[in-house]
């Protein structure tokens, strides 16, 4: 009875070792084979990216303090809101015209509210700038080191 254990061990000893060899064998196969195959993104021509780099919209920011807190003769010290996150709008224009200028209120939690087009460049274009200013970020505006709301507005032009 006791040969049978030690066989059975053994027996069980040879198909773990095999299987584990087995196993280690297709993995290694598998890494070969995944190795041997590199993976390249295809690349877009140097001249295209520099035309569409050149076309790309720009924003130049003015802000202003928003009429109640900041005009109180008690906010001494003003410092105006920080652009966090401003990504400029994918814009498919096909003029070299584009002048779009938007107003909008950067309220004391940093968010935009109340965005809409001062000067406009057609429908389609303040349509997705206004979708892109929605989404923008700042760390507000102080007033005696509290965040207040401050008026901002933005100009839109091609590079």
């Amino acid at each position: 009875m006791k040969f049978l254990r030690s066989a059975t061990r053994a027996v069980i000893a040879r198909v773990l070792a095999s299987a584990a060899f087995v196993a280690l064998g297709s993995g290694v196969a598998w890494c070969d084979l995944a190795s041997s195959q590199p993976v390249v993104p295809p690349r877009t021509p140097l001249a295209q990216l520099e035309h569409s780099l050149r076309r790309m919209p720009m924003h130049v920011s003015e802000f202003t303090p928003v009429s109640e807190p900041l005009t109180l003769s008690g906010c001494g010290d003003v410092r105006p809101p920080e652009a966090l996150v401003t990504p400029d709008p994918m814009l498919q224009v096909n003029d070299d015209d584009l002048h779009v200028r938007v107003s909008f209120i950067v309220g004391s939690d940093g968010l935009v509210h109340s965005p809409f087009i001062l000067d406009s460049g057609g429908s389609e274009e303040d349509q997705l700038i206004l979708r892109a200013v929605r989404h923008w970020r700042y760390r507000p505006a102080l007033c005696n080191g509290v965040p207040a709301n401050s008026e901002a507005r933005v100009r839109f032009t091609l590079r």
